[in-house]
């Protein structure tokens, strides 16, 4: 099995290869919960900044709607899927990240279950920035604007047996019981992995995740 450091070691020369639009490289790491993008988009980040392209993650997970909200609307169980985040304001940072000389943008805590705004930054020298989440290449109004955005994508894929153990890991270890963490799983993180799936542009490369 491939390990992250390798993917991003074998990604690399292509990254730098690829053409930009703006006056920073945009990398996008797409791909369902539980995929691996965090951890190739750590890898891949520090592997450009060693080869001396200084370079930065930003999730897209700062753009989840507050849980007050997603109550009111009724989608709080829900939490995760494409209309529980703000795209137009995470197209808006996007567009951002490519021209601006120093960009803020929010991180999600996911200690407390919620955005902090301006947590994040990316200095006048950063030269690449690898966002990643799960709706980078999502084929839908509002989103597949974001798609013209960016300069190289990558998509990571994994098997539907293995996503449904790490997701119910994953909930595990914030304290859910194993019927509770598997109902999380399959009730709403697997439903969002089946729609990425189904309605994605294509990528430049997909990888296993």
């Amino acid at each position: 099995m491939t390990t992250p450091a390798e993917t991003a070691g074998a990604l690399l020369d292509r990254i730098l290869a690829a053409p930009r639009s703006g006056r920073r490289r945009l990398v996008a790491i797409a791909g369902p919960p539980a995929s691996g993008k965090s951890t190739l988009a750590q890898e891949l980040a520090a592997g450009l900044t060693a080869a001396g392209c200084l370079s930065a993650v930003v999730p897209m997970d700062g753009f989840h709607l507050d849980n007050r909200i997603l109550t009111a609307q009724g989608l709080l169980d829900r939490k995760g899927a494409p209309e529980t985040f703000d795209a137009g304001g995470f197209l808006r940072l996007a567009g951002a990240l490519a021209g601006s000389d120093t960009v803020y943008y929010p991180l999600f805590d996911r200690a407390r279950d919620m955005a902090i705004a301006g947590a994040g930054k990316i200095s006048p020298e950063c030269d690449t920035v690898i966002v990643e989440g799960n709706y980078l290449l999502y084929d839908a109004p509002g989103w597949r604007e974001l798609s013209k955005i960016w300069d190289f994508t990558v998509q990571l894929d994994v098997p539907p047996p293995v996503l449904q153990q790490r997701l119910q890991d994953r909930w595990m270890t914030h304290g859910l019981p194993p019927d509770q963490a598997l109902l999380r799983a399959t009730e709403n993180d697997l439903k969002n992995a089946a729609l990425v799936a189904a309605s994605s542009c294509k990528a430049d490369l997909t990888v296993p995740g």
